[in-house]
């Protein structure tokens, strides 16, 4: 439904660009999905009518990404920030995409870990 979809065209501008020199290029539409479940219900629509799918974190990225250059549905994965899991003893941590890195270290805070930026394995 509405709040969870948007065709309006400075939600889609905003989500048609990165930090990138990347010129702004739009998707046809941006959704929120919520669960797991959601992205694959999406994914599969999207799939069989061969529409571009295009998944969005925070829109920080230095390579142009989000950048919707064939149109398609823009899969903002923001409200999908749970943080699952966290084992002190592996050093792990079990996230939902939408987790920044700035909402971890607050999770980790007292525990004597911090996740740094730039740290491969994030996503």
């Amino acid at each position: 439904g509405a709040p969870n979809v948007s065709t309006a065209a400075a939600v889609r501008e905003q989500h048609g660009h990165d930090e990138s020199m990347h010129p702004c290029a739009p998707p046809d539409v941006v959704v929120w999905p919520q669960a797991v479940g959601q992205v694959q219900e999406l994914a599969a629509l999207c799939h069989r009518c061969r529409v571009p799918m295009v998944p969005f974190g925070t829109g920080t990225g230095l390579e142009g990404g989000v950048n919707a250059v064939q149109g398609g549905v823009c899969f903002d994965l923001s409200r999908m920030a749970a943080i699952a899991e966290l084992s002190l003893e592996d050093f792990s941590v079990t996230v939902e995409p939408g987790v920044t890195h700035k909402a971890l270290n607050k999770h980790l805070r007292g525990t004597g870990l911090w996740f740094p930026v730039g740290t491969v394995g994030m996503g």
